[in-house]
């Protein structure tokens, strides 16, 4: 697997573009690979590469999201044992064997965001405000199982991974922005996983991934903020936006393959 990068201007304008507006959507509620994946995907890296660099840049834009968040209250102190959860599971992801053909799965993955999306564009007030103040039993065991299954889908396919965890948080009885917050937590807990499983196996680019992080930590911190400034007014029509694109790009390979 051999690739040699190549710093031009084009190339390093795609870098920095990709990875602000990436991780600027990805900070709120995720997404952000819809951006950056195919941006990277230009470039002509083998996809192990591709998916390698991308996760350490997005790394460094996920701690940027999840800081800002902790710091303004937005996630819970029960989401920290969950991290540890997902960034295991994260790794046994990237090294795992695909368990059914990509087809079939991308249609599972379909189904799953079209009923995430209408759940939530009906429930016009769902996630305006919290439903618990604390978890129960049942929840905390069910959020365990969350952190690990998505981290584990995070680590070896991760398209709506970051809606599949807000989507969580709320029906956890967590308001919107809260739900970002957590999801956030849990996502750069996956997404490290995912990056030292990747750099072990020698598939980061670091030059590129060193052009994006600084791109990624300004696009996180200025859509994070921005989120928790808005709240639900802002978070909910994106978080919906985001969803119906990853459905309709989702639906477009399979079809296309």
């Amino acid at each position: 697997m051999e690739y040699t990068p190549v710093y031009d201007f084009v190339t390093i304008a795609t870098l920095i573009g990709s990875g602000f507006l990436g991780a600027f959507i990805d900070a709120a509620v995720g997404g952000g690979g819809l951006i950056t994946v195919p941006a990277l995907m230009t470039l002509g890296m083998p996809m192990p590469m591709l998916l390698g660099t991308n996760k350490f840049s997005a790394s460094c834009g996920a701690v940027t999201s999840f800081l800002s968040f902790w710091r303004a209250g937005k996630v819970a102190k029960s989401s920290f044992p969950l991290m540890a959860l997902a960034f295991f599971g994260s790794m046994a992801g990237v090294g795992c064997v695909y368990l059914l053909p990509e087809k079939i799965l991308k249609s599972i993955i379909v189904v799953a965001l079209v009923c995430v999306a209408i759940y939530t564009f009906f429930r016009k007030d769902w996630g305006d405000h919290p439903t618990k103040e604390k978890m129960g039993t049942g929840a905390v065991v069910a959020a365990a199982l969350m952190a690990i299954a998505l981290g584990f889908y995070d680590g070896f396919f991760g398209p709506g991974t970051g809606s599949f965890l807000i989507f969580g948080f709320l029906f956890l009885g967590f308001d919107f922005v809260t739900a970002a917050g957590n999801a956030k937590a849990l996502n750069f807990a996956s997404n490290i996983g995912a990056f030292v499983a990747f750099g072990c196996g020698g598939s980061v680019i670091w030059g590129y991934g060193l052009f994006m992080a600084p791109a990624m930590i300004l696009g996180a911190f200025c859509g994070s903020r921005l989120a928790i400034k808005k709240g639900a007014a802002y978070v909910r029509p994106l978080f919906l936006i985001v969803t119906t694109i990853l459905i309709g790009k989702q639906v477009g390979e399979i079809f296309v393959k």
